[in-house]
Parts: structure tokens; C-alpha cells; sequence
């Protein structure tokens, strides 16, 4: 019984730890959210990894509708759907993904959203957006990851896919290397070519209030455990 607390006490306060840690990362990345709500650089023509994670930046370029990307097993109240990712070409011949928001999904995998209405008809008409620079997301495991199609039709769906996929996939006879930003854009709220957004650091309830919750548990099972041991114990002893 000795040996057996011991080991559970020691797994309950790590996992406590190691979930405290977690809730201090997400702090820091709300904190740096918070920090870059100011004012509005241009990008011109920097990197997107030069800037601040979630710097508000002004740039401009032109549209690709006809190639578009949703980014499966995005959740908004409970409801699942996309968030549309659609490639703006900067000025300098860069690619960059623009999140325009989220999507319900209709309930039908071969029966994709139509998600090339709010664009302006025009496909060369330059335009000048402003948004949050951010990291694409990751999975937590890889059997949670799918790469688009490189080849048919238009939306692709995919599922966290890296920036190297991503360029797979976008790849023409005439452009066969596509340069893509490392980064993304996360469409300004006020932008009329966008839909649902609203954008936050982390999905509701999965802030750091979550793991500090988590943590608080863990630790409550180390204490209650001891508590346990010692009774017993302390019975065994008064019986004999």
C-alpha cells in the first residue's frame, strides 16, 4: 500500500505541475494577444515570422478564389464546420492564407459551402486588408492531420496541414514552387469578404482557466489520497 501511494502521489502532483505549466504558456499568449491589439503595421515586404505573433498588419494583393482551402474539425457553440482559408497574392509574388472565418458545416462531406460569394467578382482587383498575424494549428496527434488534394477539384478540405502541404497543393504547371508565408492572417472582424470570426487566442473555455481547473484537480486527488493513506493506517493501528 506504501509502494502504491507513493507512485500515485507522485503521477498526481506531476500531472498537477505539468498542467500548471500549461495554464502559465496559454497566460503569456493571452497576455502577447492583449499586447498586440495596438496600432497597424504595413507588412510590405517582410516575413511573416519577422513581426510579433498576433500583429495587427495592413497588406495587400490580390484574391485567388478559385483555389481554397477549408480547414476541417473547427467547432463554434458545439457546432462543427471550416474556417476558410483563401490565398491573397502580395504584391512581391508571396502567397499568404487568409482565415476568413468559419462555416457550419451542411451535413454532407460532398456537399461543400460556397465560399466564393463574398469575394468581389473581379479576380484582379487589388485589394488592401488588415489582420492578426498567427502560427497555423497544430494537432495534438498525427491521426488528426490531413493533407489537401493535390489534384481535383476546388474547395480542398484539410485538416491541420502544414505549410509545406499546403504549397503542394496550391502548385500549378506555371507556378510549380509557390512561396507561402509561414504564417497566416486572421481576417479583421470588420472585413465584409469574411464570415463568422470573432477571434480569440484560445476557444472559449480552453484558456488558461482550464488547466489551472485541471491542476487544482490533480493536486485535490495527491491530498485526498494522503488523507486516505493515513487513515487507514492510523485504524490499522488503533484495531491492533
Amino acid at each position: 500500500m506504501t509502494v502504491a501511494t507513493l507512485c500515485l502521489l507522485v503521477l498526481f502532483v506531476s500531472l498537477g505541475r505539468w498542467q500548471w505549466t500549461r495554464a502559465e504558456f496559454k497566460r503569456e499568449i493571452v497576455a502577447e494577444f492583449a499586447t498586440q491589439s495596438g496600432a497597424v503595421a504595413a507588412l510590405g515586404s517582410r516575413s511573416t515570422t519577422e513581426l510579433p505573433r498576433f500583429a495587427q498588419v495592413e497588406i495587400s494583393g490580390r484574391w485567388d478564389k478559385e483555389r481554397q482551402f477549408l480547414l476541417d474539425n473547427r467547432t463554434r457553440a458545439g457546432r462543427a464546420g471550416y474556417d476558410v482559408l483563401t490565398p491573397l497574392r502580395l504584391d512581391d509574388g508571396r502567397w499568404l492564407l487568409v482565415n476568413r472565418g468559419w462555416v457550419a458545416f451542411e451535413g454532407y462531406r460532398d456537399r461543400l459551402p460556397d465560399v466564393r460569394s463574398k469575394l468581389d467578382a473581379n479576380t484582379n482587383e487589388r485589394v488592401t486588408l488588415i489582420g492578426r498575424l498567427d502560427d497555423l494549428p497544430q494537432a495534438g496527434l498525427a491521426g488528426g492531420r490531413a493533407a489537401p488534394a493535390t489534384s481535383g477539384s476546388w474547395p480542398r478540405v484539410t485538416s491541420f496541414p502544414s505549410v509545406t502541404q499546403l504549397e503542394a497543393a496550391m502548385a500549378t504547371a506555371n507556378e510549380p514552387e509557390p512561396r507561402l508565408e509561414e504564417r497566416w492572417l486572421l481576417l479583421s472582424d470588420a472585413d465584409p469578404a469574411g464570415y463568422l470570426r470573432e477571434w480569440q487566442p484560445f476557444a472559449t473555455g480552453k484558456g488558461p482557466e482550464q488547466n489551472w481547473s485541471y491542476a487544482i484537480q490533480w493536486w485535490s486527488f495527491a491530498v485526498l489520497l494522503l488523507v486516505l493513506y493515513f487513515s487507514l493506517n492510523l485504524r490499522k493501528r488503533t484495531s491492533s
